[in-house]
């Protein structure tokens, strides 16, 4: 048998008494794409940190070509070659692609005085040439599409020799055309001898890229199969551990008629959205579909205010917004669950609680000074409610798992117990919608087009 590229014995990881990984071990082969599967917290991520040098665990070790791995050091598993497209981009979006690339290991010249800016540009067109791509190399990566920004990911990645590229849920924000191309350049890596580890929660992805899986529940190794031992009823039922009868999806009666609670009127934006007019009522859920870069988070932004509108109006409960107030429209019960949590959503250094709390600061405060009894339990009321796995309300929302995180975003802004919640999905059909009042009303943005809304 073939020597594993990567094998991980018995890594075990927790952060403030909650057991994130335990004793969890898996291989992976030379040229293979191996699959990580499981739910929400169920350690993909941290496997993934540890794997990339970001954490350093508690006990276990990694090997790579049988040989041990310097644990907590990012520089070590480059070198090594293991490299890591992350679900939220690494990249740092005020530098080119060519920066981007070499960061950390760039070619000098004159006795190393300057950089070699000539051999960076044509090799930086070289990588991204070989992965079908051209990119204005002296746009900065934040204003690339996402698709090309993980291209650029990918290209470091092969500047760099790597030997395991981890794509943590690479097609999240990609269309259906964007993904094609992504799987194409996966299968051309494999042929080329470099071994991928590919996470995702999409079934039909993992069916037509991996040649094994492997299966996390709550932090422990569940069981590695070939794909071709699995089918969609049994890898499910290792996921959540135990059988899971195909429900049909229920539908509400819809809302009786009345007034609009949410209403759009001709909004515009220059250059991005125009003459935008549709209506939510109350208790009703309004999906607004679109190919990736058509414009809906960004209405969804003009609405909550992020964004100031052009023209055209926006009323909740028949009252207007002023355009360009977040203040003004959280004052009206408008709140938005935005696509991007780490940046966007989050502050990943704040507890947990101060992440739940931070939209309604005011109701917990008295003659100018916040009430901590009051924060934890309104925290802790919402961690039970949204089933958020932590240690306490005081640990990190870093530390959190990526479903975890998500619930803290969609949390913040149910503790206000808004009228109108909007939120910018990242995939068509992701968006489970659980109203939070009987009166409130939910749009949803979903980033790619679907066949059903």
């Amino acid at each position: 048998m073939t020597a594993p590229v990567v094998e991980v014995i018995s890594v075990s990881k927790s952060f403030g008494g909650v057991h994130a990984l335990t004793e969890v071990g898996m291989s992976i082969a030379p040229a293979e794409v191996h699959a990580l599967c499981g739910e929400n917290g169920a350690g993909k991520s941290t496997l993934i940190k540890v794997l990339a040098g970001s954490y350093v665990p508690d006990q276990g070790r990694v090997l790579v070509s049988g040989k041990p791995l310097h644990l907590g050091s990012v520089r070590a598993a480059e070198a090594a070659g293991i490299a890591v497209i992350h679900q939220e981009s690494t990249a740092f979006p005020h530098l080119s692609a060519e920066d981007n690339i070499f960061v950390g290991r760039e070619p000098r010249r004159l006795g190393g005085l300057l950089l070699d800016r000539p051999r960076m540009r044509e090799r930086t067109r070289e990588l991204l040439a070989s992965l079908g791509e051209r990119i204005d190399q002296r746009v900065p990566v934040g204003e690339l599409p996402v698709a090309q920004r993980q291209m650029v990911g990918i290209a470091r990645a092969l500047h760099s020799r790597c030997r395991l590229l981890i794509l943590d849920e690479p097609t999240a924000s990609l269309s259906s055309r964007e993904t094609e191309v992504l799987f194409r350049i996966i299968r051309r890596l494999r042929s080329e001898g470099v071994s991928l580890l590919y996470v995702s929660h999409r079934m039909e992805e993992i069916f037509d890229l991996a040649d094994r899986v492997t299966v996390l529940r709550d932090g422990r190794h569940v069981d590695t199969l070939p794909i071709a031992d699995v089918n969609r009823e049994k890898l499910i039922r290792l996921m959540v551990g135990r059988e899971v009868a195909a429900v049909p999806a229920e539908r509400g009666a819809p809302p009786a008629a009345g007034p609009a609670l949410l209403e759009v009127r001709d909004l515009g934006r220059a250059g991005v959205f125009e003459s935008i007019s549709f209506s939510v009522r109350a208790g009703e859920i309004v999906g607004l579909a679109g190919l990736v870069g058509a414009g809906r988070s960004e209405v969804a932004r003009a609405i909550f205010g992020v964004d100031r509108a052009d023209g055209g109006s926006v009323l909740v409960a028949g009252q207007p917004l002023p355009r360009g107030s977040v203040r003004a429209a959280m004052s009206h019960g408008v709140a938005l669950v935005p696509e991007d949590r780490q940046h966007l959503g989050l502050v990943l250094p704040m507890s947990v609680a101060d992440n739940l709390t931070m939209a309604v600061l005011k109701s917990l405060t008295r003659f100018g000074l916040r009430s901590s009894r009051r924060e934890r339990a309104l925290a802790e009321k919402l961690m039970a409610s949204l089933a958020v796995r932590a240690a306490s309300p005081a640990v990190p929302a870093e530390t959190l798992s990526g479903g975890n995180q998500q619930k803290l975003v969609l949390g913040k802004w149910l503790a206000s117990s808004p009228k109108v919640l909007t939120s910018t999905s990242r995939r068509a059909g992701s968006t489970s919608a659980r109203k939070p009042k009987s009166t409130a009303s939910w749009a949803s943005w979903p980033a790619r087009a679907s066949g059903s809304s």
